[in-house]
């Protein structure tokens, strides 16, 4: 039968080309328009799907990854998600060594994918022996016929994002984009895209978001690791307590750090202006355009391009429920618990 261009072969062929959508509400009071790269219309719900894909692939061709191996991954949980989605239509099985800051969500698709999940506390330094780098560091070890994909340190992360969601941007924008901001965890998205962005314009601005207990804004501004930056925050995939590899910092102009709080309110507000139903970082990174916005960052005829990493449903215990949010202490005087209440008909 003649192959249909609207059929495709499996998931794997949805990856990329995510769309662009004009913000019309959130950003209204802010000077410039505003573009969010929606990430979570890959198959995986994730710009992970990207570096997931792509790592596999060029370990494939290097002979490095063989049929019947196992990958091993350290994850907050979007790149375990990716990872274990490629490897069930590839034939791998899948380890992951997980924070426990990832919401129960996260961990329960995980294992819904067929991975092997290790839950390691998340508020231990890098190097203790628990946190889920050096667990993943230790399964690899001891796996004979295994692949440890690494995303922090690998700078094939970096180089997904410059081949695929750098071009997606600039062709999409008609290469008008002026501003690129965009959450900085690994650092793989932001610096990949951002390298083939300042190739084809050096004047586009590219704006990192960092998160308060993280080590990456004051790294960037002073090259130098402070441990004392380190406390335990909320917000998953945003900020680390390490410096990775797979961040270009050269590439990136600056950072911006938001909060908890702040953060998990912009996510609901997102929903409620936009229809958009998107994860804690996407919130995260509006939260930075409104304080860079009150800077006076921005002005009239800029096109800012924002990255939503991932979808609202990995969130459910979290973000979007009003128990955690009340628990966390994030209904007070300034953010009134905004929830409809629900009424039950008897």
């Amino acid at each position: 039968m003649e192959q249909n261009k609207k059929v495709y072969n499996n998931l794997l062929d949805l990856i990329g080309n995510t769309p662009l959508v004009k913000l019309n509400k959130i950003t209204s009071n802010i000077k410039g328009d505003f573009y969010a790269k929606i990430e979570s219309f890959n198959p995986g719900q994730s710009s992970k799907d990207r570096i997931a894909l792509y790592i596999i692939e060029q370990a494939e061709k290097k002979g490095i990854l063989k049929p019947g191996d196992t990958i091993i991954e350290t994850t907050s949980g979007n790149t375990g998600f990716s990872i274990a989605m490629v490897s069930i239509i590839k034939g791998y099985e899948c380890v992951l060594a997980v924070s426990s800051k990832s919401s129960p969500d996260k961990i329960d698709m995980l294992k819904t994918m067929g991975a092997k999940v290790y839950v390691c506390p998340a508020h231990v330094s890098a190097d203790d022996p628990r946190s889920y780098y050096e667990v993943a560091k230790r399964l690899h070890q001891e796996r004979k016929g295994s692949v440890y994909i690494n995303q922090y340190f690998n700078e094939l992360n970096i180089d997904a994002h410059y081949n695929t969601t750098g071009p997606e941007i600039w062709n999409q924008t008609n290469g008008e984009i002026t501003h690129l901001v965009a959450c900085s965890g690994t650092g793989g998205t932001i610096s990949g895209t951002a390298k083939y962005l300042k190739e084809q314009n050096p004047n586009i601005k590219v704006i990192g978001v960092d998160a308060y207990g993280s080590v990456i804004k004051k790294y960037h501004e002073t090259r130098e690791f402070d441990e004392k930056e380190i406390y335990p925050y909320r917000i998953e995939g945003l900020g680390k307590n390490l410096i990775p590899a797979a961040t270009n910092f050269d590439v990136i102009d600056e950072f911006v750090k938001v909060t908890d709080e702040d953060s998990a309110h912009t996510a609901r507000l997102i929903a409620k202006t936009e229809g958009m139903f998107v994860g804690y970082t996407s919130g995260a990174v509006i939260q930075g355009i409104k304080q860079l916005g009150e800077a006076g960052e921005f002005k009239k005829g800029d096109k800012v391009v924002v990255i939503f990493p991932d979808h609202g449903s990995r969130y459910m215990s979290k973000v979007y429920s009003d128990k955690w949010m009340n628990d966390q202490g994030f209904f007070d005087s300034i953010h009134e618990e905004s929830a409809q209440k629900i009424q039950y008909i008897k």
